[in-house]
């Protein structure tokens, strides 16, 4: 008895001290809104989230231009794209322990950018002044950028605009890593995409026939032709089919939307057959999200048993990568299909159009 109330009181205390430590934190939270309140001596135009909130929350403000380290460039930025990791300006209770408990940490937004080397660091040999270039960055949504020479930079091919190179980073880095590292992708397979039609499920498309694949793409009626357009072999308009109940199977399903079961999906793969859950549809926080994200947990629990793997995963982004995407570009095999092209002064009707749900490839954000 007595072990039990040591138990249960420790089990209290540690309650306690959550709650505690959840409050002081919430209240501590501050950013860099809160301390910079001088004019920027050398300014540059930004856009800035102090509070969480819909996209009226953005301001498009003069903060410090960046100046470039011995190992960074100093890189004008011509256009730059928007994702759904971008709408956590809205700050869902549950990542708030990640991005900051009343206020966020980081206060700039965007991270795909496209654009022109303006100047380099003195250890930088493989880049120089006016070098054309596209890559990831946090706070791409400015006018300039700082970034690490050997990190995620890499020459823009020059068969490619900056609006289309600024879409590729993100999207296109989180298609092929789920293709290619998680989906196993052979040539000759029978490849289905949840999805087909937006920011990822445009490229994986592409990817996908790049590996000699036979695709299927999923989306809506008025996306029927786009996604034939960029290589789909075979669509399936999902407001007048259900894919699941077909008698066509797969090898590998990439799903961007998560809304099937574990036990529909699994009915169309093939014995060793792989699902590579990649989202859980739409963008942002929104209606239904907590109820797939369960459900994609669940999938993910029970292929342990079967001999089909449902897989999740989190992309990185690596200069190889880009390297690869930079080379599908050059070669014509993949081409960025973008939907909507806003201002820098406009991104919060980007991210209010991105939020709907609706995008049809990226929204480019573009920068005079």
């Amino acid at each position: 008895m007595k072990l039990k109330r040591i138990a249960k009181w420790s089990t209290l205390a540690i309650l306690l001290a959550l709650v505690v430590w959840l409050f002081i934190a919430y209240w501590m939270s501050t950013n860099e809104c809160d301390r910079n309140t001088a004019t920027p001596t050398v300014p540059m135009k930004a856009i800035v989230h102090c509070e969480y909130g819909g996209p009226e929350v953005l301001t498009l403000v003069d903060v410090e231009k960046p100046t470039p380290a011995d190992n960074q460039v100093l890189i004008r930025v011509r256009a730059a794209s928007v994702n759904p990791l971008d709408l956590t300006i809205r700050g869902p209770w549950l990542l708030r322990p990640l991005f900051g408990m009343r206020k966020p940490k980081d206060t700039r937004l965007g991270v795909d950018y496209a654009g022109t080397v303006e100047t380099v660091g003195k250890d930088v040999t493989q880049f120089k002044p006016g070098d054309e270039v596209f890559g990831a960055k946090n706070g791409a949504l400015a006018e300039y950028v700082c970034a690490l020479a050997d990190r995620f930079v890499v020459f823009k091919p020059a068969n490619m605009t900056f609006e289309q190179a600024a879409s590729i980073p993100v999207a296109a880095i989180t298609a092929l890593q789920g293709l290619r590292d998680k989906g196993k992708i052979q040539a000759g397979q029978k490849v289905l995409i949840n999805g087909a039609s937006g920011g990822v499920g445009t490229f994986a498309v592409q990817i996908a026939k790049s590996f000699g694949t036979e695709v299927t793409g999923v989306c809506s009626t008025r996306n029927l032709d786009m996604v034939r357009s960029i290589g789909a072999d075979h669509v399936i308009d999902y407001t007048k089919e259900d894919f699941t109940k077909t008698d066509q199977r797969y090898d590998l399903i990439f799903d961007l939307v998560g809304n099937h079961s574990f036990s529909e999906r699994r009915r169309i793969l093939n014995p060793n057959g792989i699902c590579v859950m990649a989202g859980v549809g739409g963008a942002g926080w929104h209606d239904g999200m907590a109820i797939r994200l369960g459900g994609e947990l669940n999938a993910y629990v029970r292929s342990r048993f079967v001999s089909q793997k449902f897989i999740t995963y989190i992309a990185a982004l690596n200069r190889a990568d880009l390297n690869i995407l930079g080379d599908l570009m050059q070669s014509g095999k993949m081409t960025p299909v973008i939907d909507k092209t806003f201002k820098l002064s406009e991104t919060p009707d980007a991210l209010r159009y991105l939020e709907t749900g609706h995008a049809r490839g990226k929204v480019v954000i573009t920068v005079d």
